[in-house]
């Protein structure tokens, strides 16, 4: 399977592309193709010092090509960046992409990590990007509370639990089993897209726990 990620030269799309190329061909996204490919070669000798001979491959290109190739494409990028890069990429994929959203709508103020969604009035993260979609139903929502500094050391074990939410359960299918190849996390299906809010919403929930109550990288499991 290819996995394209657009933003794979951050951090969460590093821990993404070290740990999925042990069985995948990984695609790092940027607008720049030079920066992505330096990236892929960087990620590459992560990965192969961390695991190594890896059954897959990590390359790099623009987002646009990054796009084009992938059989599912993982947004890792910032809430206000949605609309002006999904506007020049969603329309390039396949009719068979299964694209992926992390992007959580938050921001840092005086009494914490807020919703902007709530605080500002403004859609969730999974509405933006469906309006680029060409097929809606391939939209799935996941990753929001993952440890991007454990995700990007692949010597870590992680145990967590990782909320879905998509309308397609063939694509839901697709996310659940990239979800079960990252040792220690576990997919919880929440339900159509709709309920992606919820998901959205535990990102600062977590944050906010965590420095109040000094707890280092925490996830969410439910016991």
């Amino acid at each position: 399977m290819k996995i394209g990620i657009i933003g794979g030269t951050g951090g969460m799309g590093k821990g993404f592309a070290l740990r999925w190329s042990q069985n995948n061909d990984v695609i790092v996204g940027s607008r720049d193709a030079a920066r992505a490919s330096d990236s892929a070669v960087e990620y590459t000798n992560l990965a192969k010092e961390a695991f190594g001979e890896i059954k897959g491959s990590i390359t790099g290109n623009d987002n646009v090509s990054v796009a084009k190739e992938s059989d599912v494409l993982i947004l890792s990028i910032p809430y206000e960046n949605i609309d002006s890069v999904c506007s020049g990429i969603l329309s390039q994929v396949k009719d068979s992409c299964v694209v992926v959203s992390p992007i959580v709508p938050m921001t840092k103020t005086d009494v914490g990590f807020e919703c902007v969604s709530i605080k500002e009035n403004k859609p969730f993260s999974y509405k933006l990007v469906s309006e680029h979609m060409k097929d809606k139903s391939k939209l799935v929502s996941a990753f929001h509370v993952i440890s991007e500094k454990k995700l990007v050391n692949p010597t870590l074990e992680l145990d967590y639990d990782i909320f879905v939410c998509g309308d397609d359960m063939e694509s839901v299918t697709v996310v659940n089993s990239l979800i079960d190849q990252i040792k220690g996390l576990r997919s919880i299906y929440l339900g159509p897209i709709e309920l992606s809010y919820l998901a959205e919403m535990s990102t600062p929930l977590l944050l906010n726990a965590m420095i109040r109550n000094k707890i280092k990288n925490p996830g969410i499991k439910i016991i």
